[in-house]
């Protein structure tokens, strides 16, 4: 494709041109999600082939019929045709890996603070469970692992990391609440990310690089100081998203000890 000089060819304009080429393909799974301002794991180029799967060198393009309904242009992307949004988490789910597929349905089902442009903006919930497992009802394969995972999704989760030490401790036999009411001695309220009520143990996910800018960081920190004067909490627990997405089995190793402590420190 060609640019002006000097502009330095982005993903969104990498799609565009792959869709003027083959006007058969539209915008799908992971690269769709992009486009609606869908946190993700990674990003890439998926397309799904109205006529026919024909790969084409760089795209992952997928095969499957679309109905008229399930395509939206979206004028902010020069008119890119790409699956709307319960569509495009319904493909997710479908092709997996399941922490990148509920991550995405997470983030499309909260407000989420997402990077548009220059700066991060405030975006609204995309869509509801109810509509998600909708667009699931309507496919013929992988449904039931689907239902599944979808099953394991939290509207209540702020973050990807989030999302991903949830998934950690489910696989680890953990069940905390999820962002749970507290009140602190000066009346604040706080949800922590996770709460081990019965053991009196809370566990916080930071990182501005996922919360948002720094001063989002100094704030959490200062929130997370007034979490352990709360009552029900006997240990607040503190994880990087780094540490959740490069050290998950030190993270849940840690939560197993927490909870041993408090347990026997519990009268």
């Amino acid at each position: 494709m060609w640019v002006a000089p000097g502009v330095r060819p982005d993903f969104a304009m990498r799609l565009r041109a792959v869709q003027l080429a083959a006007p058969e393909l539209v915008v799908s799974h992971r690269a769709a999600a992009w486009a609606w301002r869908i946190e993700l794991l990674k990003a890439e180029a998926e397309f799904t082939d109205l006529g026919g799967v024909r790969q084409r060198k760089g795209v992952r393009v997928y095969r499957g019929a679309l109905r008229a309904d399930e395509v939206v242009e979206l004028a902010s992307y020069g008119g890119l045709r790409v699956t709307g949004v319960d569509r495009t988490l319904a493909d997710l789910l479908l092709s997996g890996p399941r922490d990148e597929a509920l991550v995405a349905v997470d983030s499309a089902l909260s407000y989420r603070t997402v990077a548009v442009g220059q700066g991060p903006v405030r975006r609204a919930p995309l869509t509801r469970l109810d509509a998600v497992a909708s667009a699931l009802a309507q496919r013929s394969y992988g449904v039931v692992r689907a239902r599944a995972w979808l099953a394991l999704a939290d509207p209540a989760s702020g973050s990807p990391a989030e999302t991903v030490a949830r998934l950690r401790m489910h696989d680890a036999g953990l069940r905390p609440e999820t962002q749970a009411e507290l009140v602190t001695p000066a009346g604040r309220l706080l949800r922590p990310d996770f709460l081990f009520r019965a053991q009196g143990v809370a566990v916080e996910i930071e990182g501005y690089a996922y919360h948002g800018r720094r001063d989002d960081h100094r704030r959490d920190i200062v929130r997370f100081n007034d979490l352990q004067q709360c009552a029900e909490v006997r240990i607040a627990l503190r994880f990087t998203a780094e540490e959740v997405f490069h050290s998950p089995a030190t993270v849940i190793a840690t939560i197993r000890r927490a909870l041993g402590t408090a347990h026997r420190r519990t009268p």
